[in-house]
């Protein structure tokens, strides 16, 4: 009887050990990668971890150089202390993964569902989600035929129109002043580019690509896979390029506004006197997250072709991002979207000032709904048209995916009609707001060639762009604005002006810098939330009580938690009703409280 006794003890511990595991993996891991695993199925994967770095102190730090150096070494820190169980047990298994510094993440090629049930088990480790090939719709051409070189010396449309020669005349075009573009890759060869890239040496006719190029397409897209896995057509750029590259154009058009001029009468660039570097972050169009994070990873701290020596004092000053992941296309999942926001954090913090293009789903309101150009943290750019009304095509705010009926785009910028380089050392006129965001990305490098204290202080210069540009109304109201409001949801604050911004950073004073101790934050995303809410608690130092209340004051979920400096905290709430909440966080004398919606 005793054995018997025993036996049934052990059978239930068995029992509720192995209940525990398969809870744990239904709360921590996506619903669509369960559904790949399904019959030995595996999955590109993304591991986040439940710490996330606090960079708010670079704030405190007076130029760009410590900031960078700073956020890279409260990174570094981060990957190092909560990474290493999960690594091991990748090393163990033989999978191919990418640790993602930038985000605390790791992307992990063909996963299978077993991994992901002892990834699981981990506490460090919050969220799996699907890694996805998407394709990026790049806009589209506008003239059918490549135009060679001008005849005479002429400035393009975009150029003049935002004032760019009248800085010019200044004396500032740039200079000393690094920009960089995740895109399709880059033609790098082309005489309106070659020039502008920091790696060319034109004494010696030649470049050197370390620290100034970076490939982040390792495997080639499902898309050009047949159903055996074999390539279907080869991408001319092949996969990790190690010189820069462009499969399809688009890239080598965005890089030739920003800093485009041959010197033989295509003057197509806003910021000549600058320098380029690039990423490549599709293979042919087609991206998912990790690729994107690589390239932000790598703007961070440009390495050497090998990957090694990340160098934080070589990072651009500004980055231009003609592309954009849609839900449409696969970009589903809240938890790995927000990793690319908070990459725009860190890099942010880190001195950068990040551009994105606002999409092409116009003219309609709303419109504004792909990551990134939806976040709060991304400067996003309308179109407008040589006469400056607003391009059909570009997409109008608010944004209403995440409930905030957040105000986009931020500014407006020339997208429709646009020449600039193609591949073979051609011309090509394209319309997108892929087209509009250069023209920013360079107004930016203006700004610094100007004031190169200004570098560094990101919302300072984002400030001073919208504060500058020139205001334009629509009859278009897309509430809860009206169309002729400032800022409005078709221009943002209003199209770039780059005389203006240059003479305001001329003004600009370095704010005195202060040792106030870093406050307590919360938000919360979605919201509204369907089933899972996840809270980004920061300073939060000691024992954290997280509530949910209704509207009655009846507590529906109360955990106690020790968050440290950063942690994302995933709260199931599937059980809700719909219907309005709120959230009350308390830590000590420090209460925080908001608005939680579940729908």
């Amino acid at each position: 009887m005793k054995r018997i006794a025993l036996f049934s003890i052990l059978f239930v511990l068995v029992q509720t050990f192995a209940t525990a595991q398969v809870n744990t993996y239904q709360q921590k891991c996506a619903p669509s990668l369960q559904e790949q695993f399904k019959n030995g199925g595996k999955a590109d994967m993304l591991v986040i971890f439940k710490e996330q770095a606090n960079v708010q102190a670079a704030q405190m730090l007076p130029t760009k150089l410590a900031k960078a150096e700073f956020v890279y070494r409260q990174l570094e820190v981060t990957l190092a202390r909560t990474q290493a169980r999960a690594n091991k047990l990748l090393q163990a298994n033989g999978f191919n993964a990418n640790s993602l510094l930038i985000v605390n993440a790791i992307a992990v090629d063909q996963a299978t569902g077993e991994l992901a049930r002892q990834l699981a088990e981990l506490p460090e480790i919050a969220w799996m989600g699907a890694d996805p090939w998407v394709k990026f719709d790049p806009g589209f051409q506008t003239e059918s035929t490549a135009s060679p070189a001008q005849d005479r010396m002429q400035v393009e449309w975009g150029v003049a129109k935002i004032s760019a020669p009248e800085v010019w005349a200044l004396g500032y075009t740039g200079q000393g002043i690094t920009v960089g573009g995740a895109d399709t890759g880059y033609d790098w060869t082309h005489p309106a580019i070659q020039p502008h890239y920091r790696g060319w040496d034109a004494g010696t006719n030649s470049g050197n690509h370390n620290h100034n190029w970076h490939d982040a397409i390792k495997t080639v897209s499902p898309q050009y896979l047949d159903s055996l896995g074999n390539p279907i057509g080869a991408n001319p750029c092949g996969l990790s390029s190690q010189v820069p590259c462009d499969d399809s154009s688009h890239g080598t058009h965005t890089m030739g506004t920003m800093t485009g001029d041959d010197g033989m009468g295509n003057m197509i660039g806003v910021a000549p006197g600058s320098k380029w570097v690039g990423c490549r972050n599709m293979d042919r169009n087609w991206g998912r997250p990790s690729t994107y994070l690589g390239c932000f990873e790598w703007f961070l701290a440009p390495t050497e072709l090998d990957g090694q020596n990340p160098d934080p004092a070589k990072a651009p000053h500004v980055i231009n991002n003609s592309w954009y992941c849609s839900y449409e296309e696969g970009c589903t999942d809240s938890l790995v979207n927000d990793l690319l926001r908070i990459a725009i954090v860190n890099l942010k913090a880190s001195g950068v000032v990040v551009v994105v293009s606002n999409g092409n789903s116009g003219p309609w309101c709303g419109t504004t709904s792909t990551v990134p150009p939806q976040f709060e943290e991304s400067f996003s750019v309308g179109a407008t048209r040589s006469d400056d009304a607003i391009a059909n095509f570009s997409s109008r705010g608010p944004v209403l995916v995440d409930g905030s009926n957040r105000m986009k785009p931020n500014v407006s910028a020339p997208g429709q009609d646009v020449r600039s380089s193609t591949l073979n050392n051609n011309y090509s006129n394209f319309s997108g707001t892929s087209m509009a965001g250069p023209h920013v990305a360079g107004l930016v490098a203006l700004m610094l060639s100007a004031r190169p204290e200004l570098a560094g202080h990101v919302e300072d210069i984002e400030n001073i762009i919208e504060q500058t540009a020139i205001y334009f109304g629509d009859s278009i109201n897309c509430g809860p604005s009206i169309g002729t409001a400032q800022p409005n949801h078709s221009f943002g604050w209003g199209r770039v002006d780059a005389l203006g911004a240059v003479n305001q950073a001329l003004l600009w004073q370095a704010p005195v810098s202060t040792q106030a101790p870093i406050e307590a934050s919360v938000s919360v995303y979605p919201n509204p939330v369907q089933e899972t809410a996840v809270f980004d608690l920061q300073n939060f130092g000691g024992k954290t009580l997280v509530e949910i209340v209704n509207m009655e004051g009846k507590t529906m979920f109360s955990q106690t938690i020790v968050p440290g400096l950063r942690q994302l905290y995933k709260v199931n709430l599937s059980y809700l009703s719909s219907g309005i909440y709120a959230y009350k966080i308390s830590c000590g004398v420090t209460v925080l409280s908001g608005k939680l919606i579940k729908s």
